[in-house]
């Protein structure tokens, strides 16, 4: 179970990843030329957690052939399963938001 803490701290981490400056609000993002929302760090992470399991798996492969060592592959397994429970908690907290509004009176 992913607690809210994670939750909050995996997006400040997905954040800091995209260079955006939680310092800024949302008016002064568009104003700097930013433009980047929610949807793009969505899709970063989305392509971050894609792209190291592609390379844990690419490390697997290359040590069963006996081209990698077994510390690289745990650092690439490592690296992927951390990607993930970072979109696994931003999904979560998605996923609470909508029930929340949905919830609110009209």
């Amino acid at each position: 179970m992913i607690t809210p803490l994670a939750a909050a701290n995996a997006y400040a981490s997905a954040q800091k990843a995209l260079g955006v400056d939680t310092g800024l609000g949302a008016g002064a993002h568009e104003a700097a030329g930013m433009g980047g929302g929610f949807a793009d760090i969505l899709k970063n992470a989305m392509s971050d957690a894609m792209k190291a399991s592609k390379t844990a798996e690419t490390q697997i492969a290359n040590q069963v052939q006996g081209k990698a060592q077994l510390v690289d592959v745990v650092t690439a397994v490592s690296a992927a399963e951390s990607s993930l429970e970072t979109v696994m908690a931003i999904r979560d907290q998605v996923i609470s938001a909508y029930q929340e509004i949905m919830r609110m009176p009209i």
